[in-house]
Order: C-alpha cells, then sequence, then structure tokens
C-alpha cells in the first residue's frame, strides 16, 4: 500500500524525520518512494489499519494521510482518472477536492474538482453521488508543480488539541513553554513506546510530559523549582494524565530506582532561565552525565539548546552520539537546535 501524507510547511525538516521516528518506533517496514515539500508517499508492506492510527495519533506535523491511486502528469490527469478502476473505492457518495502546492500553472480547483468528479461518476456506474457537504470518500487531488498525485483520503488530523493546549490555556503557565506541537515532534523524535517510560529532568510546566502522557508513555518529570513541580502535576492532572510521577530535582544528579527508555527534555537558557547560578555550558554537561547514566542502553534523548552551544564537545565525556539536528529559527540572535542523541556502548 501507498501512503500519501500532506506535513505541516512549518519547518523544512521536522515532519518528515519525525514520521520516520515514529515508524521506526513501531517497527514498520516502510520505504519513501518520493518526497516534495510537505508531500511524503510511503510505500508500507502491509495495508493494517493500526499503522494508520498510530501515525493519525501520534504525528504533530501531519495534516492528512492519504491511499495514494493515481501518480500522474497533469496532461495525462483525465485519461488515467477515466482508465482507473474506481471499484470499491467509492461506494456510495463522494467529493473531490484539489490541492495546489508549489505550482504555477493556471488551473482553476473548482473546475478541476467538477471535471474529475464527473468522470469518476461516468465510469463508476453504480449510483454514487457527489455529496460536497459530508461524504463518505473523499477523493484528494494533490498537484506539485506538474505532478498531480490522487488518493482516497483516510485520515484528516484534528488539530484541536494543539490549539486547545497551548501554554496560556492550561492552569498553570509559564513565559518561554514550548508549543505542544513542537513537544509532541520530540517525543515522537525520541523513539518512545506506549507504556515505555519517559523521563523529562527540566519539565518546567509540563508541556512535554502531557504529550508524551497523551500517546500513552509513563512519564517521570522533575525540575528543581517546587513551583514547577506544582505547575507542572495540576497541568498534566487538567490534561486527564495519570500515569505519572512529578518530584523536586536536580537534573545535574538524577536519582531513580530503574532507568528510562527515553528522555525529552529542554533545559533552560538565557537570562529569564533558571539554571540554578550554573553558567549554561556546566549546567548542560553535569546533566548530560547526568542523564546518560539513567538512560537504558540504545535509549534516545531529544534535547533543545540554543544554537550557541558546542554539543559534541559537552557531550564528550558521555555514551550518547548525535544521531540528527534540525535548526528552528526564532528571531534574529537566536536559533534553537533539536538534537536527537542515542546511547551506545
Amino acid at each position: 500500500m501507498e501512503l500519501l501524507l500532506i506535513l505541516s510547511r512549518e519547518h523544512d525538516t521536522l515532519p518528515k524525520a519525525e514520521v520516520i521516528a515514529v515508524l521506526e518506533s513501531e517497527r514498520v517496514h516502510f520505504e519513501i518512494k518520493c518526497e516534495y515539500n510537505g508531500i511524503l508517499v510511503l510505500n508500507i508492506a502491509d495495508r493494517d489499519d493500526w499503522i494508520i492510527n498510530i501515525l493519525a495519533k501520534r504525528l504533530g506535523f501531519l495534516h492528512e494521510i492519504s491511499e495514494l491511486i493515481i501518480k500522474t502528469d497533469i496532461n495525462k490527469l483525465n485519461t488515467d482518472v477515466l482508465e482507473y478502476s474506481w471499484k470499491g473505492v467509492i461506494d456510495y457518495d463522494y467529493a473531490v477536492r484539489v490541492k495546489k502546492t508549489y505550482t504555477k500553472i493556471d488551473l482553476d480547483s473548482q473546475v478541476m474538482e467538477s471535471e474529475i468528479g464527473g468522470v469518476i461518476k461516468r465510469k463508476l456506474k453504480n449510483g454514487a453521488v457527489v455529496n460536497l457537504d459530508n461524504p463518505k470518500t473523499f477523493i484528494r487531488v494533490l498537484l506539485f508543480n506538474r505532478k498531480v498525485f490522487v488518493g482516497k483520503r483516510l485520515v484528516k488530523v484534528n488539530k484541536k488539541h494543539f490549539f486547545n493546549l497551548k501554554p496560556h490555556k492550561r492552569p498553570f503557565f509559564y513565559p518561554g513553554s514550548m508549543s505542544p506541537k513542537l513537544a509532541r515532534c520530540m517525543v515522537n523524535l525520541s523513539k518512545i513506546k506506549k507504556g515505555e517510560i519517559l523521563l523529562d529532568p527540566f519539565c518546567g510546566t509540563g508541556g512535554i510530559l502531557i504529550e508524551a502522557g497523551i500517546i500513552g508513555a509513563k512519564l517521570i518529570g522533575m525540575d528543581i523549582d517546587w513551583k514547577m513541580v506544582e505547575g507542572t502535576r495540576e497541568n498534566l492532572d487538567f490534561c486527564g494524565i495519570s500515569d505519572y510521577k512529578v518530584y523536586m530535582g536536580d537534573a545535574r544528579n538524577i536519582e531513580l530506582p530503574n532507568k528510562v527508555d527515553a528522555i525529552v527534555t529542554d533545559p533552560p537558557y538565557g537570562i529569564s532561565a533558571s539554571t540554578v547560578g550554573e553558567k549554561v555550558e556546566k549546567l548542560y554537561q553535569e546533566s548530560l552525565s547526568s542523564m546518560q547514566r539513567i538512560i537504558k542502553e540504545k535509549g534516545y534523548l531529544c534535547l533543545a539548546t540554543p544554537h550557541y552551544l558546542d554539543l559534541p564537545r559537552l557531550i564528550n565525556h558521555t555514551k550518547f552520539k548525535i544521531i540528527e539536528q534540525h535548526e528552528i529559527r526564532m528571531h534574529k540572535s537566536l536559533t534553537r537546535v533539536i538534537s536527537v542523541l542515542k546511547k551506545v556502548y
């Protein structure tokens, strides 16, 4: 089965990296057939609904998933639509919707939708009707330059969660908190699975823990500021998450009875952040030493850092190896780097 994924274009590399991380964490065999800005076509060995559900539930930078049925050129579109056997694709009613991205071709989307819908109706001959309001089957037509992808939409991701749980909408708020969408992506990059233990040793207001809890991880959070500990607990309770332990502690000296499967964290930096009176580099270095002791072998750490920190040098004394990095420009003087590290032997 080939899947057509429409991804967010909020970042150049994170959406694709997030997809790959989730598929690998779930041990799904896949092949990337083609990719463009915001478009990813995957070949999945088996057609299993659980794969679709996992991607839809977990991915932060995903908009839609469709089963790809036609890949063609704009000049051959109507011919290929007419020649395609639509039996089993549309049973009752349907709608066709065209989405254009990075195309300079002067085409009227509504005219295209009407033409393609008409061709499908003539080919079906089973009484299927067009329903623009609430169709049982949604046919997505995606144009990228002159390339055209036609798919049967399987999932449209509801983004209300990321809007409703913005940091300022939670019971406990503190300036500088990470957005839910980026927090979800970082959790996914750690390759954590449902039922595994995730630690955030700089939990702040609990944004990362909330996203990890929603996908079913067991949570451990800690912060050196008691106010943050209480605030994180309040926010987790507000989100209906119960499988957590959050306590006051120092990330430079993490003490837990058992090792954790993954660590995802956004350590403090800058003037407004609490760095316990330490220089930022020293805080990071000592915390990384503590984290590598408490994470399992081959476990992943996903870490947000300011661009001016030399992370390769800071991990020299640890068993961590940098697997991938993604830059996010925040403003003129600051770029944040999302790094994925793996603990190696």
